[in-house]
């Protein structure tokens, strides 16, 4: 099958290798534009964009996908389909319909649910007991199109972002394969009407942790945010990192207070928040009990700097 691929991230590249290891076609990848990248702000290209010229494919990365040569050339392949994986820009109809099966998008969520940019975050922070990967008929809304395949996982109950992504992106090159082998022959399935959810884009504010929340509630922000944009807490000169933690209920206190220092807990709004490992501004990571012997930490004190 001739078949066009549009990914950008590391997230994306187990497919593109899966799609090509099963005998597919591909005949162009489309990539996002190489960005400023590291202290020294050196041209960096996305990981997608580096292993499709491992691989030989062709390969182009336009800054606009509705005007200029990009579109033209897209449409002229006369492509089985395209599909699109953590592209990253929402493709004009006439993208959508120029190869001959349209464009399946590779989702990472279970479809109704978390629809949008960060399905991966939004599942660990709202405690989703699962997740999964679905594939869909691409349309002009975003991600309303009908599904043709879609495989659950099971939650860890310490499941962070960053071990949810690499499950996720596995998962998600069986899928895309498993969807081009029956995308001529199944009618997709229109997704429900209900249990419809959105996941926005994560900000570096996201990571802020607020006291006066529940312990639970917070470890599930710090696991969504890890890691990035990370749990954080404003601190002298810059953000407090809260690097590794995990709930308790045996504790009480008014929030942000010190309930011990070794272990080092926090008391927040239900129970407390046990500080595993935590790093200061411009310092290396070290373990919550020798943050607190470092600042002199002591039962009663507020782990709060004034923001």
């Amino acid at each position: 099958m001739r078949v066009i691929f549009m990914g950008t991230p590391q997230f994306a590249v187990p497919t593109l290798d899966a799609l090509v290891a099963a005998g597919h076609d591909v005949v162009l990848v489309v990539a996002q534009p190489d960005q400023p990248a590291g202290r020294g702000k050196k041209m960096r290209s996305p990981p997608v964009a580096v292993r499709a010229k491992e691989l030989g494919l062709e390969l182009v990365q336009p800054r606009a996908v509705k005007s200029g040569p990009f579109p033209e050339r897209f449409c002229e392949l006369n492509a089985d389909v395209a599909v699109v994986i953590a592209y990253g820009r929402i493709l004009p109809t006439r993208l959508l319909e120029a190869p001959r099966l349209g464009c399946v998008n590779v989702h990472a969520s279970l479809l109704p649910r978390w629809r949008g940019a960060a399905p991966i975050q939004a599942a660990i922070l709202h405690g989703d007991a699962e997740s999964g990967v679905c594939t869909q008929q691409m349309e002009a809304g975003l991600d309303t199109g009908p599904v043709f395949v879609e495989k659950t996982i099971a939650l860890d109950p310490r499941e962070t972002a960053g071990s949810l992504h690499d499950r996720l992106s596995e998962l998600s090159a069986d899928c895309a394969v498993e969807t081009l082998s029956v995308v001529e022959s199944h009618v997709p399935t229109p997704q429900a009407e209900s249990g419809v959810t959105w996941a926005p884009k994560i900000a570096k504010q996201d990571g802020q942790l607020d006291w006066s929340e529940p312990a639970e509630d917070l470890d599930r922000r710090l696991r969504a945010m890890t890691p990035w944009p990370g749990g954080w807490i404003p601190w002298d000169k810059g953000p407090l990192k809260i690097k590794q933690a995990h709930p308790v209920s045996d504790a009480s206190g008014d929030p942000g207070t010190v309930v011990s220092v070794d272990p080092l807990v926090v008391a927040t709004a239900v129970g407390g928040l046990v500080l595993e490992t935590v790093q200061a501004p411009g310092r290396r990571p070290v373990s919550g009990p020798d943050f607190a012997r470092g600042t002199h930490l002591s039962p009663g004190d507020v782990l709060q700097w004034p923001s």
